[in-house]
């Protein structure tokens, strides 16, 4: 029998940091093909329902029932790709011209968090996410006045998700891939399909494609 052992070399692991965004557009039917987000500084995680609905019977607690979860969460960045202007409710009138208020776009996002421990870098390890079917909320921009000590406006976004389908399990707005538990060789074909190549495109993989690469 082994004994339980707490801090052992090698396992004080902690996660950290946020970069390496990618934008996808969802467009007639399809996401688009990825493209960067620059200027990504947080992407707060804010999942919700999964509450306990309690059952009684014969005079005391039968059971309990959790209702569905939700992924949703906050987008905070100094800048944000053009393309995602659609998706903030914005479009191009004429070249130059932006007109605010109009449909929202969905779109998926894909964003890396690095992995460290007591014996590795945490740049060595990482965890990437992929988000489907976010719908970004209007949020509040500020504008200040350039005084002694200058900062670049901060934009922040809430979003909201609709689940897509996984084979096998119930539907999810969120999938996270982590390098060190995968095969090295599924990994870099996981990686090229989602990054691209120089002969193809950066594409969102859905949970379908996930299964056939990583198989």
């Amino acid at each position: 029998m082994a004994i339980l052992k707490w801090d052992a070399i090698g396992e004080r692991k902690y996660e950290l940091g946020v970069d390496h965004g990618i934008l996808f557009v969802f467009d007639n039917g399809a996401y688009k093909n990825g493209v960067v987000f620059n200027g990504l500084t947080s992407v707060q995680e804010s999942p919700d329902g999964a509450e306990a609905n309690d059952i009684w019977a014969d005079n005391m607690k039968y059971g309990s029932i959790r209702s569905a979860e939700n992924f949703k969460g906050t987008i905070e960045a100094y800048m944000y790709p053009p393309e995602f202007a659609e998706c903030d409710g914005s479009i191009t009138l004429v070249k130059g011209v932006t007109v605010t208020q109009q449909t929202r776009k969905h779109f998926g996002l894909a964003y890396r968090s690095n992995i460290g421990s007591d014996t590795t870098d945490w740049s060595e390890d990482y965890r990437i996410h992929l988000v489907y079917g976010a719908t970004a909320s209007p949020s509040e921009r500020n504008h200040e006045t350039v005084n002694d000590s200058p900062e670049p406006a901060q934009l922040s976004w809430e979003f909201d998700t609709v689940p897509t389908p996984v084979p096998g399990y119930r539907n999810t707005a969120h999938i996270y891939v982590t390098k060190s538990e995968c095969d090295p060789i599924k990994f870099k074909a996981f990686e090229d399909y989602l990054i691209g190549t120089a002969t193809t495109e950066s594409q969102l993989p859905m949970p379908e494609k996930l299964k056939e690469l990583f198989t």
